[in-house]
């Protein structure tokens, strides 16, 4: 075995989760390896749809311009009823506001969001190394070593940190020996397929529901001819392999013989997994992702869930190997945790409803857009500071404002970055966010001031009021937004003071 040089951080997977993170951690300047056991990107379409909130996460990233190219706005629901076809509005489609920039969930099959990420990863200068399967992790008091077997042999990677983001069968939660509680129902399979596909139109989301749960739905993957088939089987069913099977199968349900499969491209069994990883993480090795909340797809919350819960650590990976205290890795579990319990509450009362053909399994809206998804009253955001509207630990609503140079910019475009950002509402919290120390260390901070100054060029104007409508203010008021896009403090009155004493927590 070789004799390693330590990296700052070694994530295990490489979907959506583990590449979030890993972009998040590279463009902070940290030492960055991702390693995944496949021999090559993923295939299929599984996890497809993209929350609103993730979309905001994406663009921050800097992935989000080839997830939009990648996909599109979810169709109707085309409900089939013997030979007739009822459309059903899924999901609501909302304009844009300048609150929420992006507020429909979108359709795109998963390997194009992994490579979007992975694009986005190698613009960085880190590439996915595949192949390489976890084969032991061992931690002492400041590194971690793992064992890795790949093409070339075993490999030794020593990391001060490391992350397994390795899926539902995790080598990593395993390796730390951290229970999974839950339930596998493995007589409730389906089969999941994509296939080139003719004979069926693709404007609806097609569905055949039945008598006792029988299910086939078949939804139009973008830009392609293809089209992701769900078929749920009978308990005793085995599953039928090849193309002539399945379509005999298809055909056998919706009595539809114009529909034809020309190729299939890659097909999976699945089983409703409800599960949630005892803890997050031991001593300097965390979980993110299936490896530590596993999901029924209805509602699209698992690849999203798991894209934010490597939002949330990355900056704490950080701050922590600039300095900050340890303790504040330990709020990683204590934030993401309950949002996984409440969405595995969620998507398994959808999944359970769809069984029993109830119409309201199948509408979409604001609980799982995972906009409204807070951290208020935990150990980062105390249950005493807000505004008219929003808690400390709520997400940051976007908002348009004017620079002094009079063009218009999006508060978003100024929170992106690796960076915290501190917004002055009035003169007297610009006087004291003037005077705010901020560690040289770790991530920095932008200062923004909004209101009647003007000429510093961090100087910007509500001039539509939808700062002032968003975040509720009704005075003066220092915000702390923190790197993840969620409210670190709201200051109404010592603004200095207070904001100081939640900038420790979160700096070295």
């Amino acid at each position: 075995m070789n004799n390693p040089q330590t990296v700052d951080v070694l994530i295990i997977g490489a979907g959506p989760s583990g590449s979030a993170l890993a972009i998040d951690l590279v463009r902070r300047g940290l030492d960055v390896r991702i390693v995944d056991r496949s021999p090559h990107a993923f295939d299929g379409s599984r996890a497809k749809g993209i929350q609103p909130r993730s979309l905001e996460v994406l663009e921050d990233l800097g992935a989000l311009d080839d997830v939009l190219a990648g996909g599109d706005l979810y169709p109707k629901l085309g409900l089939h009823a013997g030979p007739l076809s009822v459309p059903w509005k899924m999901f609501p489609h909302r304009e844009a506001t300048p609150d929420v920039p992006y507020p429909n969930t979108w359709l795109i099959p998963q390997f194009r969001t992994d490579r979007a990420l992975h694009a986005r990863l190698s613009e960085l200068g880190c590439v996915v190394e595949f192949n390489k399967a976890l084969t032991e992790l061992t931690q002492d008091q400041d590194t971690v070593l793992a064992k890795v077997v790949g093409a070339d042999g075993v490999e030794g990677i020593v990391a001060r940190y490391a992350v397994g983001a390795d899926g539902g069968s995790s080598a990593v939660r395993k390796q730390l020996d951290i229970g999974f509680a839950g339930t596998t129902d493995e007589s409730d399979r389906v089969l999941i397929v994509d296939a080139s596909v003719s004979g069926l139109a693709r404007n609806r989301w097609h569905m055949w529901p039945g008598l006792g749960g029988k299910l086939i739905a078949a939804c139009p993957l973008p830009d392609s001819d293809m089209f992701q088939w769900m078929v749920r089987l009978t308990p005793d069913e085995t599953p039928p392999q090849e193309i002539g099977a399945i379509i005999d199968r298809i055909h056998s349900h919706t009595r539809n013989r114009h529909i034809q499969l020309h190729e299939i491209h890659w097909k999976s069994v699945f089983r409703p997994n409800i599960r949630l990883a005892k803890h997050y993480g031991r001593g300097r090795v965390f979980l993110v992702g299936d490896a530590a909340h596993v999901h029924t797809p209805a509602g699209a919350q698992g690849l999203n869930t798991g894209i934010q819960d490597g939002y949330n650590l990355g900056w704490k990976l950080g701050q922590v190997l600039a300095g900050a205290d340890p303790a504040l890795l330990g709020t990683y579990e204590a934030e993401r945790q309950p949002i996984a319990a409440g969405v595995l509450g969620l998507s398994t009362e959808k999944w359970g409803g769809i069984a029993k053909l109830d119409p309201s399994s199948m509408k979409r809206g604001k609980d799982e857009q995972q906009l409204a998804l807070t951290y208020y009253g935990g150990p980062l955001a105390p249950a005493d500071g807000d505004s008219s509207t929003l808690h400390v630990g709520d997400r940051a609503p976007d908002a348009q404002l004017l620079g002094a140079d009079g063009a218009e910019t999006r508060l978003f475009n100024l929170f992106q970055g690796p960076h915290f950002t501190a917004i002055a509402y009035g003169p007297g919290a610009a006087r004291d966010l003037e005077l705010l120390d901020w560690p040289t260390t770790g991530a920095q901070l932008k200062r923004l001031t909004v209101g009647p100054a003007a000429g510093d060029g961090r100087a910007f104007s509500d001039h539509r009021n939808t700062l002032q409508s968003a975040y509720g203010l009704t005075g003066d008021t220092l915000l702390l937004i923190r790197p993840d896009g969620y409210i670190g403090h709201i200051a109404t009155r010592d603004f200095r003071t207070t904001t100081q004493a939640a900038v420790r927590a979160m700096t070295p």
